[in-house]
Protein backbone atom coordinates (compact mmCIF):
# COMPACT_ATOMS: atom_id res chain seq x y z
CA UNK A 1 0.00 0.00 0.00
CA UNK A 2 1.25 3.53 -0.75
CA UNK A 3 2.13 5.54 2.15
CA UNK A 4 -0.58 8.76 2.72
CA UNK A 5 1.33 11.87 1.86
CA UNK A 6 1.77 14.38 4.26
CA UNK A 7 3.39 18.10 3.48
CA UNK A 8 4.40 19.93 6.15
CA UNK A 9 4.45 23.76 5.44
CA UNK A 10 7.63 25.69 7.72
CA UNK A 11 10.50 23.96 9.15
CA UNK A 12 10.18 25.55 12.53
CA UNK A 13 10.10 24.37 15.71
CA UNK A 14 6.52 22.35 15.09
CA UNK A 15 7.04 21.66 12.04
CA UNK A 16 10.73 19.97 11.92
CA UNK A 17 8.97 17.96 15.04
CA UNK A 18 5.93 17.27 13.46
CA UNK A 19 7.53 15.97 10.25
CA UNK A 20 9.93 13.82 11.77
CA UNK A 21 7.07 12.02 13.93
CA UNK A 22 5.32 10.85 10.48
CA UNK A 23 8.22 10.23 8.93
CA UNK A 24 8.58 6.69 9.51
CA UNK A 25 4.57 6.11 8.62
CA UNK A 26 3.93 8.59 5.49
CA UNK A 27 5.75 10.14 2.74
CA UNK A 28 6.70 13.29 4.17
CA UNK A 29 7.81 16.55 2.31
CA UNK A 30 8.76 19.18 4.73
CA UNK A 31 8.53 22.63 2.33
CA UNK A 32 11.01 25.47 3.95
CA UNK A 33 12.86 27.77 2.27
CA UNK A 34 15.47 28.34 4.71
CA UNK A 35 18.70 26.15 4.38
CA UNK A 36 18.87 25.36 8.14
CA UNK A 37 16.66 25.72 10.69
CA UNK A 38 17.12 28.56 13.05
CA UNK A 39 16.98 28.36 16.85
CA UNK A 40 15.30 31.66 17.67
CA UNK A 41 15.70 31.10 21.29
CA UNK A 42 19.36 31.42 20.58
CA UNK A 43 19.27 34.01 18.37
CA UNK A 44 19.74 37.03 20.63
CA UNK A 45 22.70 35.31 22.51
CA UNK A 46 24.29 35.34 18.68
CA UNK A 47 23.38 39.04 17.81
CA UNK A 48 26.36 40.03 20.53
CA UNK A 49 28.78 36.50 20.69
CA UNK A 50 29.62 34.61 17.55
CA UNK A 51 30.43 31.68 19.32
CA UNK A 52 26.99 31.15 19.68
CA UNK A 53 26.42 31.17 15.95
CA UNK A 54 27.00 27.56 15.61
CA UNK A 55 24.55 26.81 18.03
CA UNK A 56 21.67 28.77 16.16
CA UNK A 57 22.19 27.30 13.00
CA UNK A 58 20.54 23.46 12.26
CA UNK A 59 20.72 22.33 8.97
CA UNK A 60 18.08 19.70 8.16
CA UNK A 61 20.13 17.06 6.60
CA UNK A 62 19.17 14.68 8.78
CA UNK A 63 15.92 15.34 10.04
CA UNK A 64 14.15 12.76 8.10
CA UNK A 65 15.30 9.25 7.18
CA UNK A 66 12.84 8.86 5.16
CA UNK A 67 10.98 11.85 3.94
CA UNK A 68 12.47 14.98 2.34
CA UNK A 69 13.03 18.63 2.40
CA UNK A 70 12.46 21.12 -0.09
CA UNK A 71 13.87 24.38 -0.01
CA UNK A 72 11.29 26.60 -1.36
CA UNK A 73 8.20 29.00 -1.16
CA UNK A 74 5.04 27.45 -0.53
CA UNK A 75 2.08 29.60 -3.17
CA UNK A 76 -1.40 29.40 -3.21
CA UNK A 77 -2.08 26.27 -0.75
CA UNK A 78 -5.06 24.63 -0.43
CA UNK A 79 -6.37 21.75 1.44
CA UNK A 80 -5.03 19.14 -0.81
CA UNK A 81 -2.06 20.82 -2.69
CA UNK A 82 0.50 23.09 -2.04
CA UNK A 83 2.25 24.73 -5.21
CA UNK A 84 6.10 25.45 -4.91
CA UNK A 85 7.98 28.66 -5.85
CA UNK A 86 9.79 27.02 -8.56
CA UNK A 87 9.19 23.22 -9.31
CA UNK A 88 5.48 22.44 -9.28
CA UNK A 89 2.88 21.28 -6.90
CA UNK A 90 2.71 18.74 -4.20
CA UNK A 91 -0.24 16.42 -3.52
CA UNK A 92 -0.72 16.35 0.55
CA UNK A 93 -3.30 13.78 2.17
CA UNK A 94 -2.85 15.35 4.96
CA UNK A 95 -1.32 19.44 5.62
CA UNK A 96 0.66 20.79 8.35
CA UNK A 97 0.76 24.76 8.70
CA UNK A 98 3.34 25.30 10.54
CA UNK A 99 5.28 28.88 9.68
CA UNK A 100 4.95 30.89 12.76
CA UNK A 101 5.25 34.24 13.11
CA UNK A 102 7.31 37.04 11.24
CA UNK A 103 9.18 39.33 13.79
CA UNK A 104 11.86 41.49 14.09
CA UNK A 105 15.77 41.24 13.08
CA UNK A 106 17.62 39.66 15.42
CA UNK A 107 15.28 37.34 16.96
CA UNK A 108 14.08 36.19 13.46
CA UNK A 109 15.89 36.44 9.72
CA UNK A 110 14.51 37.03 6.55
CA UNK A 111 17.45 35.86 5.13
CA UNK A 112 16.68 32.33 3.63
CA UNK A 113 20.64 31.04 3.80
CA UNK A 114 22.38 31.23 6.58
CA UNK A 115 25.67 32.33 5.53
CA UNK A 116 23.59 35.37 5.02
CA UNK A 117 22.05 35.83 8.15
CA UNK A 118 25.54 34.97 10.09
CA UNK A 119 26.99 37.84 7.90
CA UNK A 120 23.98 40.16 9.23
CA UNK A 121 25.19 38.90 12.63
CA UNK A 122 28.27 39.83 12.12
CA UNK A 123 27.65 43.41 10.92
CA UNK A 124 25.65 43.64 13.62
CA UNK A 125 28.12 43.02 16.33
CA UNK A 126 29.99 45.62 14.39
CA UNK A 127 27.73 48.12 14.96
CA UNK A 128 27.37 47.55 18.65
CA UNK A 129 30.70 47.61 19.49
CA UNK A 130 30.63 51.07 17.98
CA UNK A 131 27.52 52.22 19.44
CA UNK A 132 27.79 54.73 22.70
CA UNK A 133 23.66 54.06 23.34
CA UNK A 134 20.66 51.30 22.37
CA UNK A 135 17.28 52.27 21.88
CA UNK A 136 14.89 49.00 22.47
CA UNK A 137 10.73 49.45 21.20
CA UNK A 138 8.81 46.86 23.62
CA UNK A 139 9.29 45.78 27.16
CA UNK A 140 7.86 42.44 26.42
CA UNK A 141 10.04 38.98 26.64
CA UNK A 142 12.40 39.63 23.32
CA UNK A 143 12.78 42.97 24.93
CA UNK A 144 14.21 42.34 28.31
CA UNK A 145 16.19 39.39 26.82
CA UNK A 146 17.70 41.38 24.22
CA UNK A 147 18.29 44.36 26.73
CA UNK A 148 19.74 41.28 29.04
CA UNK A 149 22.07 39.88 26.22
CA UNK A 150 23.44 43.52 25.39
CA UNK A 151 24.13 45.02 28.59
CA UNK A 152 25.77 41.78 29.97
CA UNK A 153 28.26 41.58 26.46
CA UNK A 154 28.53 45.13 26.57
CA UNK A 155 28.64 46.50 29.64
CA UNK A 156 29.09 50.18 28.96
CA UNK A 157 26.42 50.71 26.18
CA UNK A 158 23.49 52.75 27.09
CA UNK A 159 19.92 50.86 26.65
CA UNK A 160 16.65 52.77 26.98
CA UNK A 161 13.68 50.55 27.07
CA UNK A 162 10.16 52.33 25.62
CA UNK A 163 7.06 50.93 25.64
CA UNK A 164 3.84 52.11 26.13
CA UNK A 165 2.84 49.80 29.13
CA UNK A 166 3.22 51.37 32.40
CA UNK A 167 5.29 48.00 33.44
CA UNK A 168 7.43 45.43 31.81
CA UNK A 169 5.52 42.24 30.71
CA UNK A 170 2.13 43.18 31.02
CA UNK A 171 0.95 41.19 27.62
CA UNK A 172 0.38 38.12 30.25
CA UNK A 173 -0.70 37.22 33.54
CA UNK A 174 2.96 37.24 35.12
CA UNK A 175 3.63 37.48 38.98
CA UNK A 176 4.35 41.60 39.98
CA UNK A 177 7.81 39.68 41.92
CA UNK A 178 8.93 38.30 38.71
CA UNK A 179 8.65 41.68 37.13
CA UNK A 180 10.09 43.59 39.86
CA UNK A 181 12.94 41.21 40.04
CA UNK A 182 13.48 41.53 36.24
CA UNK A 183 13.48 44.88 35.84
CA UNK A 184 15.58 45.54 39.13
CA UNK A 185 18.42 43.60 37.69
CA UNK A 186 18.49 44.99 34.54
CA UNK A 187 18.19 48.90 36.23
CA UNK A 188 21.09 47.66 38.02
CA UNK A 189 23.26 47.28 34.70
CA UNK A 190 22.59 50.63 34.07
CA UNK A 191 19.11 50.11 31.72
CA UNK A 192 16.53 52.66 31.65
CA UNK A 193 13.16 52.41 31.22
CA UNK A 194 11.03 55.05 29.58
CA UNK A 195 7.25 53.55 29.91
CA UNK A 196 3.85 55.04 30.38
CA UNK A 197 4.15 56.84 26.80
CA UNK A 198 4.85 55.14 23.19
CA UNK A 199 7.42 56.91 20.87
CA UNK A 200 5.57 59.48 19.03
CA UNK A 201 7.45 58.02 15.92
CA UNK A 202 10.26 55.58 14.83
CA UNK A 203 14.32 56.42 13.95
CA UNK A 204 14.71 56.67 10.29
CA UNK A 205 17.18 53.49 9.76
CA UNK A 206 16.12 50.23 9.62
CA UNK A 207 16.72 47.89 12.82
CA UNK A 208 20.29 47.14 13.70
CA UNK A 209 21.92 49.20 11.29
CA UNK A 210 23.94 52.14 12.56
CA UNK A 211 22.91 55.77 12.81
CA UNK A 212 22.36 59.04 14.97
CA UNK A 213 19.33 59.44 16.06
CA UNK A 214 17.18 61.22 18.62
CA UNK A 215 13.56 59.94 19.13
CA UNK A 216 10.43 61.66 21.82
CA UNK A 217 7.74 59.70 23.24
CA UNK A 218 4.18 60.92 23.35
CA UNK A 219 4.59 62.15 27.13
CA UNK A 220 8.04 64.07 25.86
CA UNK A 221 10.15 61.92 27.04
CA UNK A 222 13.48 61.88 24.68
CA UNK A 223 15.73 59.27 23.50
CA UNK A 224 19.10 59.47 21.65
CA UNK A 225 21.41 56.86 20.06
CA UNK A 226 22.93 54.96 16.83
CA UNK A 227 21.53 52.07 16.48
CA UNK A 228 17.91 50.44 17.49
CA UNK A 229 15.27 47.45 17.53
CA UNK A 230 11.82 46.27 17.35
CA UNK A 231 11.01 44.20 19.94
CA UNK A 232 7.25 43.48 19.59
CA UNK A 233 4.56 42.92 16.90
CA UNK A 234 3.85 38.95 16.49
CA UNK A 235 2.53 38.67 12.32
CA UNK A 236 1.53 35.20 11.67
CA UNK A 237 3.15 34.37 8.42
CA UNK A 238 -0.23 32.72 6.11
CA UNK A 239 0.15 34.65 2.88
CA UNK A 240 0.86 32.18 0.83
CA UNK A 241 -2.57 30.38 1.73
CA UNK A 242 -5.26 29.90 -1.28
CA UNK A 243 -8.56 31.59 -1.22
CA UNK A 244 -9.91 28.68 0.78
CA UNK A 245 -7.95 28.22 3.32
CA UNK A 246 -7.64 32.27 3.77
CA UNK A 247 -11.15 32.39 4.60
CA UNK A 248 -10.37 30.66 7.75
CA UNK A 249 -8.16 33.31 9.13
CA UNK A 250 -9.92 34.97 12.28
CA UNK A 251 -9.24 37.48 14.94
CA UNK A 252 -5.62 38.58 14.53
CA UNK A 253 -4.71 36.76 11.26
CA UNK A 254 -4.19 33.61 12.73
CA UNK A 255 -6.52 30.14 12.52
CA UNK A 256 -8.75 29.02 14.38
CA UNK A 257 -8.45 25.47 15.54
CA UNK A 258 -10.27 22.54 17.27
CA UNK A 259 -8.61 20.80 20.09
CA UNK A 260 -7.46 18.45 17.89
CA UNK A 261 -5.82 21.04 16.10
CA UNK A 262 -7.03 20.27 13.20
CA UNK A 263 -8.30 24.17 11.33
CA UNK A 264 -11.74 24.83 11.80
CA UNK A 265 -13.64 23.08 8.96
CA UNK A 266 -10.84 21.30 7.51
CA UNK A 267 -10.35 17.48 9.12
CA UNK A 268 -7.13 17.28 7.34
CA UNK A 269 -5.50 20.38 7.58
CA UNK A 270 -3.86 20.79 10.56
CA UNK A 271 -1.86 24.21 11.86
CA UNK A 272 0.45 24.46 14.94
CA UNK A 273 2.56 27.01 16.70
CA UNK A 274 2.69 30.71 16.14
CA UNK A 275 -0.03 30.46 13.41
CA UNK A 276 -3.05 29.34 15.66
CA UNK A 277 -5.13 31.71 17.56
CA UNK A 278 -4.50 29.30 20.46
CA UNK A 279 -4.55 32.15 23.49
CA UNK A 280 -1.30 31.71 24.84
CA UNK A 281 2.40 33.06 24.75
CA UNK A 282 4.31 32.54 21.45
CA UNK A 283 6.72 30.23 22.18
CA UNK A 284 8.98 27.13 21.14
CA UNK A 285 7.57 24.70 24.52
CA UNK A 286 3.91 25.23 22.99
CA UNK A 287 4.99 24.91 18.99
CA UNK A 288 6.51 21.38 20.14
CA UNK A 289 3.66 20.31 22.48
CA UNK A 290 1.25 21.25 19.34
CA UNK A 291 3.61 18.99 16.85
CA UNK A 292 2.97 16.07 19.70
CA UNK A 293 -0.91 16.35 19.16
CA UNK A 294 -0.99 17.07 15.34
CA UNK A 295 1.42 14.17 14.75
CA UNK A 296 -0.44 11.57 16.77
CA UNK A 297 -3.87 12.59 15.36
CA UNK A 298 -2.33 12.67 11.94
CA UNK A 299 -0.66 8.73 12.57
CA UNK A 300 -3.90 7.55 13.80
CA UNK A 301 -5.90 8.67 10.72
CA UNK A 302 -3.62 7.14 8.37
CA UNK A 303 -3.37 3.51 10.72
CA UNK A 304 -7.86 3.62 10.38
CA UNK A 305 -8.02 4.90 14.26
CA UNK A 306 -9.89 7.76 15.49
CA UNK A 307 -8.29 10.46 16.53
CA UNK A 308 -8.31 11.01 20.26
CA UNK A 309 -5.08 13.46 20.59
CA UNK A 310 -5.99 17.10 22.20
CA UNK A 311 -4.45 20.25 22.54
CA UNK A 312 -4.74 22.74 25.96
CA UNK A 313 -2.96 25.47 26.97
CA UNK A 314 -0.73 24.45 30.22
CA UNK A 315 -1.21 27.45 32.27
CA UNK A 316 1.27 30.25 31.20
CA UNK A 317 5.15 30.31 32.15
CA UNK A 318 7.86 32.10 31.28
CA UNK A 319 11.36 31.40 31.86
CA UNK A 320 13.89 34.45 30.85
CA UNK A 321 17.49 34.77 30.66
CA UNK A 322 19.00 37.95 30.97
CA UNK A 323 22.33 36.67 29.61
CA UNK A 324 24.54 33.98 30.51
CA UNK A 325 23.96 34.58 34.47
CA UNK A 326 20.68 36.76 35.11
CA UNK A 327 16.95 36.32 34.48
CA UNK A 328 14.18 35.30 36.47
CA UNK A 329 11.05 32.89 35.76
CA UNK A 330 7.57 32.06 36.53
CA UNK A 331 6.61 28.25 36.56
CA UNK A 332 3.62 26.55 37.76
CA UNK A 333 3.90 23.62 40.21
CA UNK A 334 2.02 20.49 40.04
CA UNK A 335 -0.76 22.16 42.78
CA UNK A 336 -1.46 24.91 40.51
CA UNK A 337 0.62 27.22 42.32
CA UNK A 338 2.99 29.78 40.73
CA UNK A 339 6.40 29.86 41.56
CA UNK A 340 9.15 32.38 40.81
CA UNK A 341 12.83 31.60 39.91
CA UNK A 342 16.00 33.95 40.62
CA UNK A 343 18.53 34.73 38.21
CA UNK A 344 20.68 31.24 39.22
CA UNK A 345 18.12 28.81 38.98
CA UNK A 346 16.96 30.33 35.47
CA UNK A 347 20.49 30.21 34.50
CA UNK A 348 19.98 26.30 35.26
CA UNK A 349 17.29 26.18 33.19
CA UNK A 350 18.04 28.32 30.48
CA UNK A 351 20.30 30.97 30.68
CA UNK A 352 23.28 29.04 29.93
CA UNK A 353 22.10 26.65 26.63
CA UNK A 354 19.33 28.16 25.62
CA UNK A 355 17.99 24.46 25.29
CA UNK A 356 20.48 24.00 22.09
CA UNK A 357 20.47 19.72 23.38
CA UNK A 358 16.89 19.46 22.48
CA UNK A 359 17.52 20.87 18.98
CA UNK A 360 20.99 18.48 18.33
CA UNK A 361 18.39 15.49 19.54
CA UNK A 362 15.86 16.69 17.33
CA UNK A 363 18.09 17.27 14.31
CA UNK A 364 20.09 14.20 15.18
CA UNK A 365 23.85 16.07 14.70
CA UNK A 366 25.30 19.30 16.25
CA UNK A 367 23.82 22.63 14.74
CA UNK A 368 25.98 23.90 11.75
CA UNK A 369 29.47 24.59 11.95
Amino acid sequence: MTDKSVVVVGGGYGGAKVAKLLDDVADVTLVEPKDAFVHSTGALRAAVDPAWEDRVFFPYDHLLARGRVVHEHAQAVGPHRVQLSATGALDADYLVLATGTAYPFPAKFIESESHLARARLARLRGVLAGADRALLVGAGPVGLELAGELSAAYPDLGITIVDQADDVLTTWDYQPELRASIRAQLEARGVVFELGSPLGYLPPQDVGEPGEFTVHTRAGGEVSGQVWFRCHGNLPVLDYLGPELAAARVGDGGLEVTGALTVVGFDTVFAIGDVTTIRESKRASAALAHAEVAAANIRALIEGREPTATYAPAPEIIVLPLGPDGGGSQLVGDDGERRILGPEQTSELKGADLHTGVLTELFGRPAAS
